[in-house]
């Protein structure tokens, strides 16, 4: 079955870049369109998608409202887009419930990348921009270091957890881990269900807030 999805910007040209990309899938469909987050909500409701890819700033509704009416929806994922003088909103949206967000100007693949990532329930965080939005803006958020949580994990679900808030996916995460992929999925399901965390995206944040991966810490 296609994954159903809806575009939601307010510039015309914009949605149809997203529909023209999406369509050019033979897995996806573009079943809605809206010109804010009242229409947004309004075309979830109506066209039942996989997926809203939301642009964050717009009128009447932004979609960090959005994101956030829509959290407790069952069946849509919400992904953000973005550019980076917006970048405090996209931290919000995330925290808010959108399990990704991508920049508008995202070559189409990692468009296209994205969509199937969260339809199939995973969470998307571009690598290229992990760094640069959390480093800005969870510095500033309320410090949680040494949250008692962590001292549940064992030190392979640590590490998994470090490379997730590095922005890496499962392969690469097992390619640097000298794991099976599968085994490094495991270890990422039993993580999230310690730390009570939803997807990927909470938990880059919890990563970040919790001081186990730092502002400005290199890569490794």
């Amino acid at each position: 079955m296609s994954i159903r999805v809806v575009v939601a910007d307010d510039q015309p040209i914009a949605r149809q870049g997203m529909r023209m990309i999406l369509e050019n899938e033979p897995d996806i469909e573009v079943v809605g369109e809206a010109a804010d987050g009242l229409d947004a909500l309004g075309q979830v409701q109506r066209r039942a998608p996989d997926v809203l890819l939301i642009d964050i700033r717009m009128p009447r509704m932004d979609g960090l409202e959005a994101a956030r009416r829509l959290r407790d929806v069952d069946g849509v994922a919400v992904i953000a887009i973005t550019t980076f003088d917006l970048d405090e909103y996209v931290f919000e949206a995330l925290r808010a419930g959108a399990v990704g967000f991508l920049l508008k100007d995202s070559p189409p693949d990692r468009i296209v990348d994205a969509v199937r990532a969260v339809a199939l329930g995973d969470a998307l965080i571009s690598p290229e921009v992990t760094r640069r939005l959390l480093d800005q803006f969870v510095s500033a958020a309320p410090a949680r270091a040494g949250d008692p949580a962590l001292a549940a994990l064992t030190p392979r679900e640590r590490d998994v957890l470090l490379g997730i808030a590095a922005g890496r996916s499962n392969a690469e995460i097992a390619a640097h881990l000298h794991l099976e992929e599968s085994t490094v999925k495991s270890h990422v399901g039993r993580m999230l269900a310690k730390l009570g965390l939803a997807n990927r995206v909470q938990a880059v944040i919890f990563a970040y807030e919790t001081g186990l991966v730092a502002p400005g810490m290199p890569r490794s």
